[in-house]
């Protein structure tokens, strides 16, 4: 379930407004007589105001369905002032956790839990990903300042992305070489570890795994951050669950990373598309048949089920290797459609 998300704005910025909206964003932390006109209606407002959609208190004594409490969380005292505001029928809480207390967050959810109260995790953006695991066990939404479209796009990006995505084994079903054609290699601002790489295919309907440079070869050093990803026409996964073309990635953009152990958000440092030689592998899971094209070099690997690696210099039919089909096979403009569609 995606998590609520309010922005807190310290004067209005259009600019920003308009990313939040565009980005599925419905709540925003802004003195409502400063929300410009043609966005009223059109997010709900949080704000220190009897006229805001919801009003937010630091006491307890005027509990109402419109009221949200908003509790620092230091002492054991403050524990109980949240669990006795959602005993007096606050419908959501925002807390502030000082030094990232993880730990009594995920208490509070389990506490809390029974009482049917919303919890809202207050953070900066840099605290987000942090957050993100305790948000994926129950933590109801995020208040978090933004100063910039840009940051609008790391919170929803952080928050939006899956914490796991299913792997099944994909049957190698035809091996050959396509001639010279532009490849991407995606160069991220992470250090990825061993079994982690990027989802990519022709298809939408059918992603291959493909490894990081981690391993390295006896010509290369190893290169940890890098993912030879494949051909430019090729989609990949982003964290909101749209594709995009591995053409159309730039510096400073997010794609998901991707494993046996779970999913996480790394931004892109560079993307380098040059000629090589490349192959075709085809596959299938179950009656989903997609392919993948990459470079045609020992660097390039696929993973097998038991997470070995498989070089494309060396891949064969029959083989198995980790792949991923998503729910929606049909996408329009990189995202999920319901709709009839043959992909080959």
């Amino acid at each position: 379930m995606r998590k609520e998300i309010i922005i807190a704005l310290s004067k209005p910025d259009e600019r920003i407004l308009e990313r939040a909206i565009a980005r599925g964003i419905k709540a925003v932390y802004i003195d409502p007589e400063k929300m410009p006109e043609r966005f009223r209606g059109k997010v709900e407002v949080y704000h220190e105001s009897e006229s805001a959609d919801w009003r937010i208190v630091r006491d307890l004594s005027s509990i109402s369905e419109n009221v949200v409490p908003e509790i620092v969380l230091r002492s054991p005292d403050d524990y109980e002032r949240i669990i006795a505001a959602a005993r007096m029928g606050a419908k959501s809480i925002i807390v502030r956790a000082e030094d990232l207390r993880i730990i009594a967050l995920e208490n509070l959810i389990t506490d809390l839990a029974p009482l049917g109260t919303r919890i809202i995790a207050a953070a900066s953006p840099l605290e987000v990903e942090t957050l993100s695991g305790v948000l994926e066990k129950g933590v109801d939404g995020i208040i978090v300042p933004v100063n910039s479209p840009d940051e609008v796009d790391l919170v929803v990006d952080q928050l939006s992305a899956p914490s796991r995505l299913e792997l099944g084994e994909a049957e190698v079903v035809e091996v050959r070489d396509v001639g010279l054609g532009e490849r991407a290699c995606i160069d991220t601002t992470s250090i990825l570890s061993a079994g982690e790489g990027m989802l990519v295919g022709s298809t939408s309907s059918l992603l291959a795994l493909i490894h990081n440079e981690s391993p390295g070869s006896a010509l290369t050093a190893p290169r940890p951050f890098r993912v030879n990803a494949g051909a430019i026409h090729s989609y990949t996964l982003v964290p909101d669950g749209s594709t995009k073309y591995l053409s159309e990635l730039r510096a400073g953009d997010r794609v998901l990373i991707v494993s046996k152990r779970g999913a996480r958000v790394v931004s892109v440092g560079r993307v380098k598309i040059e000629r090589r030689p490349l192959r075709l592998i085809r596959i299938r899971m179950g009656d989903v048949e997609g392919s993948v094209i990459i470079q045609n070099a020992e660097t390039i690997m696929l993973l097998a089920p038991d997470e070995s690696l498989i070089p494309t210099t060396e891949i064969k039919p029959g083989d198995r290797i980790l792949a991923h089909t998503p729910r929606a096979k049909a996408r329009h403009f990189g995202r999920a459609v319901d709709e009839f569609i043959i992909e080959r």
